[in-house]
């Protein structure tokens, strides 16, 4: 990581949104599990990036205790003394165990951080918009049938029509534009997921309104 991509992220923040210092949090408990995976360690790490400069180090943090029990995690208070005499029982030790190969996981680790947190800005960003318009007609593009279910392009997100809600009789045809209901706005893992109506008595009623 260099200053292009500290920059990077600070220009995310002003375009759309997404705190940096989440960003950073983010991509430190991400470095923390890549560490963990690739070198094959069972200790107790922190990462930290230097939020100016890009710099990261990793950290085994050590326990100060009376008799170490487990050297992977623990370290007596005699040793930890010898690098600080103020240090005591309970404290916690660090020691700086940043591997020289560690540079190429770690770009490649902070940048899918910072897709997967993108798509979930976005994500977040739609959901906001369309769980404001339940209750709303919305213009959409028929799309497909998936089963008896239509799909609806209502251009930022696609929609479903369930059998349920269709007007008994009445067909979609590819590219048609059609009038519907938002019935229920879900948060799902997959993002928002917009339910439409064609027979809610709310449709109606809306029309009436909008004439």
């Amino acid at each position: 990581m260099n200053m292009e991509f500290i920059e990077a992220l600070h220009e995310l923040e002003k375009e759309r949104g997404i705190s940096a210092d989440i960003l950073f949090e983010a991509i430190e408990a991400a470095l923390i599990s890549a560490y963990k995976k690739n070198f094959a360690s069972l200790q107790n790490v922190r990462v930290h990036i230097d939020r100016m400069t890009g710099e990261f180090k990793v950290f085994a943090r050590k326990n100060v205790v009376d008799e170490v029990e487990d050297s992977r995690t623990q370290v007596s208070v005699e040793e930890a003394r010898k690098i600080d005499p103020n240090y005591a029982i309970d404290d916690v030790v660090e020691y700086e165990v940043t591997p020289r190969e560690f540079g190429r996981i770690a770009a490649q680790t902070a940048k899918q951080v910072v897709v997967q947190r993108i798509r979930e800005a976005e994500r977040g960003m739609i959901y906001d918009e369309y769980i404001n318009r339940e209750g709303d007609i919305v213009t959409g593009v028929v799309q497909r049938y998936d089963q008896k279910n239509v799909i609806v392009d209502l251009g930022k997100v696609e929609a479903i029509l369930t059998a349920q809600e269709q007007i008994p009789g009445e067909t979609y045809q590819p590219f048609e534009r059609i009038k519907t209901f938002v019935v229920e706005v879900k948060k799902t893992t997959k993002g928002p997921q917009v339910m439409l109506s064609r027979t809610h008595p709310g449709l109606i009623k809306r029309l009436f309104e909008l004439e």
